[in-house]
């Protein structure tokens, strides 16, 4: 079995993808909650032009959005020469212009999961915690958000097995540069171009969807301890 003996550069691909995914995730957390709570309980003019922003991902195809990456956040765009200037911060061909595409590329799949989630919760429990006098903030952090975390764990394993999966948003905007983007998708791809790297290749997917099914099954058993918790019956 010494051909699933991954290499250095191999394993170097595998701790980058984790790390991307992970931070991709933990990063957009934040304004998933915040988008799927407006488009979910809110009505405002824009609002279908909102959620057709948040999607506009999942229907263009993934090399524009990385080309639109680069025209916004490289060196020479106006949000990338920005950070560049006032903080130091570069994310074009770096680590973390790869975490950045990957969240906005699973960031549609988290705030649909969230939202449809809040959508599910019974609107009249949240009514009569104001009604005893709670102001939305309590109401959403003890009525709402309890009865959401299956929906949020859901949309947090959806946005990390998309960022782990993605290709063509991280190969335009940030390269394909070994040990700082090179990723699972790139690395496979890259070995499946040179001759002899098919065991590579095949090693590299088999961890793929090792991390997935993993990722799939914590998500499983979290959810129906955290749903025994919010519904012991």
């Amino acid at each position: 079995m010494e051909w699933l003996d991954l290499t250095p550069e191999e394993w170097t691909a595998v701790r980058l993808s984790i790390k991307v995914s992970t931070w991709a995730t933990i990063a957009s957390l934040p304004a998933g909650l915040l988008i799927a709570h407006l488009l979910a309980r809110k009505e405002f003019w824009g609002k279908s032009i909102l959620n057709g922003i948040v999607h506009l991902p999942l229907i263009l195809p993934p090399v524009v959005t990385g080309y639109l990456l680069l025209l916004t956040f490289g060196r020479r765009g106006p949000a990338g020469s920005f950070l560049d200037a006032c903080c130091g911060i570069v994310l074009s061909f770096r680590w973390t212009g790869a975490a950045l595409a990957c969240g906005i590329m699973a960031f549609p799949l988290m705030v649909r999961a969230i939202r449809l989630s809040i959508e599910a919760v019974d609107r009249r429990l949240e009514a009569a915690a104001g009604t005893l006098g709670a102001n939305p903030a309590f109401v959403f952090a003890t009525i709402t958000l309890p009865l959401i975390l299956p929906g949020i764990l859901a949309g947090m394993i959806l946005a990390f097995a998309k960022a782990m999966g993605e290709f063509g948003a991280t190969i335009t905007f940030v390269s394909n540069i070994p040990g700082e983007t090179q990723t699972l998708p790139t690395a496979i791809y890259t070995l499946t171009q040179v001759p002899g790297g098919e065991s590579g290749a095949l090693r590299l997917t088999l961890v793929s969807i090792a991390i997935a099914m993993a990722a799939l099954i914590a998500s499983e058993i979290v959810a129906r301890r955290i749903g025994r918790r919010i519904d012991p019956a």
